[in-house]
């Protein structure tokens, strides 16, 4: 078993990380086209 009370070098986890208005801004646009692919493609399809 890993003993987690000791430093790791000054990393991170991803959650913890910072990021900027513009990272932020393509993962929103990530997620919406990737909605737009999983739900609306079917649905446009199925009409």
């Amino acid at each position: 078993m890993a003993d987690d009370t000791g430093t790791d070098g000054g990393r991170t986890t991803a959650p913890m990380s910072e990021f900027t208005n513009g990272q932020g801004a393509i993962g929103v646009a990530v997620l919406v086209i990737g909605l737009a692919l999983a739900f609306g493609v079917p649905l446009a399809l199925a009409t």
